[in-house]
């Protein structure tokens, strides 16, 4: 069975549970990519390895990683945050590749806050970004991750703009109103890819 893969991305702080929310209610199979990181970050795995030697002050002696500790110094240094990049992503790359193979669903869902710096992108037959105007993720950001605006603004700097993901998706999504407004933008995209796909 050929599978349709759609990449699920946008700015930090767009809103992108409630449109993975949409998905998984339409029968898509979600593959949430922070949890793969996670998974590849699991303490004395081969990745974590990799990463105590560019970062050690972020490791205990089993391995056991320090998130926010290394969250700080990679947003506070592209340099820094580049090596995180071509460390982790391949682990988390070929964990996707894996996921997407072992599942049973025709329609499947990557909800990958870095789609494209991972190049997961290459993965996906459709791409759709969420956006939403600086004002309302800084504010959605730091109530959720118990951040300063400070810090949310050197995490948004870190990333894409609006403009990259208009011109690098099928579909976007600008999340600036309600929850069901969203809700619903998300099923016409959601039909429209179904339509145009018919599981492949």
């Amino acid at each position: 069975m050929k599978k349709t893969v759609v990449g699920l991305t946008g700015q930090s702080g767009a809103g992108k549970t409630t449109i993975s929310d949409a998905f998984r209610e339409n029968g898509f199979e979600i593959i949430n990519c922070d949890l793969v990181a996670r998974e590849v970050t699991q303490a004395r795995n081969e990745c974590c390895k990799e990463l105590a030697k560019l970062f050690p002050s972020c490791f205990d002696e089993n391995y056991s990683l320090d998130r926010q500790k290394l969250g700080e110094i990679v947003f506070s240094d592209k340099n820094k945050l580049q090596m995180l990049n071509d460390t982790i992503y391949p682990f988390i790359n070929k964990l996707i590749d894996k996921k997407i193979n072992a599942t049973e669903s025709e329609f499947v869902l990557l909800d990958a806050p870095t789609l494209f710096e991972a190049g997961a992108d290459k993965l996906c037959s459709v791409i759709v970004s969420v956006v939403a105007d600086f004002d309302i993720r800084l504010e959605r950001i730091t109530k959720r991750d118990g951040i300063s605006a400070e810090l949310a603004k050197k995490r948004f700097s870190s990333q894409h703009t609006m403009e990259f993901f208009k011109a690098h998706s099928d579909f976007v999504i600008e999340n600036n109103g309600s929850v069901n407004d969203t809700f619903q933008k998300t099923c016409e995209v959601i039909e429209t890819i179904k339509e145009r796909y018919n599981g492949g």
